[in-house]
């Protein structure tokens, strides 16, 4: 059978994956609207997508570093530390506008990306250890730099701008910027991962390491590459962070990394590498916040809340595992005749 066979076959899958998450995705928004008549509201759909828009953003680089058979569990951390700079930055300096106040983020970030790429690359540190080690570091760092520049306060509403404090819920044309620059990210990204060289490398690299050096692939480069993407995604969701909450706290997005990781493996992001879709990861951020915005709504337990998300993730690597088993017989069966 031809590559193009194959590909064409994945393909249908990875159709049908989505196909699959927007009707579950369906059936659970009209289950929890016959619970709660409340959850239809334009208000809380609103909400809705201003939480699941921050999230959708960092799921962006968690699925490119899955993609490359690692993993980054620093994201929370990274965006609280992120965010925790920038707004001790702003806080007593009112006239910098929030479009550079997101950009500042980024660049914070992609310095914390960078750190997580070079200590797996170049260190030859598992992803695993590495971001389970700069998880701690990053978030220590939060409190010593609050405690440091703030003496442990929280950077409260009033101590930011009001352009900076509705940022996220201004709009352009009736389109919330925060969900605006979510749409911007996914464009760009989709774009990358789908019709450019280096993103067909990163599929080509967790898809087959050795095969990708055999061919001439810069293996530590591409490596390198999610980490740093993902360093930017998660500093700017930092500052989007503290823009839509409108406040900085030293244990903001504590437990994240285990929501975008959710969101990663429910979109079909084969927890192996080489496989997954953006369209997927959005599908599943979305899903992911209308199932959180569901809980707080009948007031389930916080407790319950992280059991639920791990038993999500269970459920969707073992849904992977036999949609990975179907394909892997159908090739065989296509190969014998």
């Amino acid at each position: 059978m031809s590559n193009g066979t194959e590909r064409s076959l994945f393909a249908r899958f990875a159709g049908l994956r989505e196909l699959g998450i927007f009707i579950f995705l369906i059936a659970v928004v009209v289950i929890i609207s016959i619970r709660s008549p409340v959850f239809l509201t334009l208000d809380n759909i609103h909400d809705i997508g201003l939480d699941a828009a921050i999230l959708a953003i960092v799921a962006v680089g968690e699925m490119m570093v899955i993609l490359t058979g690692g993993i980054d569990i620093s994201v929370g951390s990274g965006i609280g530390l992120s965010g925790m700079i920038v707004a001790l930055i702003i806080m007593n300096q009112w006239s910098i506008p929030p479009i550079v106040a997101v950009f500042m983020g980024t660049a914070i970030g992609g310095v914390l990306g960078m750190i997580n790429g070079v200590l797996v690359v170049k260190a030859k540190i598992p992803p695993i250890i590495t971001t389970l080690g700069t998880m701690s570091i990053y978030r220590g760092a939060t409190f010593i730099v609050n405690y440091t520049v703030n003496k442990g306060k929280w950077v409260a509403a009033d101590r930011f701008a009001p352009a900076f404090r509705t940022f996220t819920r201004d709009t352009f044309f009736l389109v919330p910027n925060l969900i605006l620059i979510t749409i911007i990210i996914y464009i760009i990204f989709y774009y990358f991962l789908n019709h450019t060289v280096t993103g067909r490398k990163i599929y080509a690299v967790g898809s087959n390491p050795d095969g990708a050096r055999f061919a001439g692939i810069n293996v530590d480069k591409i490596m390198f590459l999610p980490y740093l993407l993902t360093g930017m995604l998660v500093g700017t969701g930092g500052v989007l962070w503290v823009s839509r909450y409108t406040s900085a706290q030293t244990d903001a997005a504590q437990g994240f990394e285990f929501m975008v990781i959710t969101a990663v493996v429910i979109g079909g992001v084969k927890v192996t590498g080489g496989s997954g879709s953006i369209i997927g990861i959005l599908l599943g951020s979305i899903l992911i916040g209308v199932i959180n915005n569901a809980l707080n709504l009948v007031r389930v337990s916080p407790f319950w809340k992280l059991a639920i998300n791990g038993f999500i993730i269970l459920m969707a690597v073992i849904v992977d595992k036999y949609i990975q088993q179907s394909v892997n017989k159908r090739l065989l069966e296509r190969r014998k005749l």
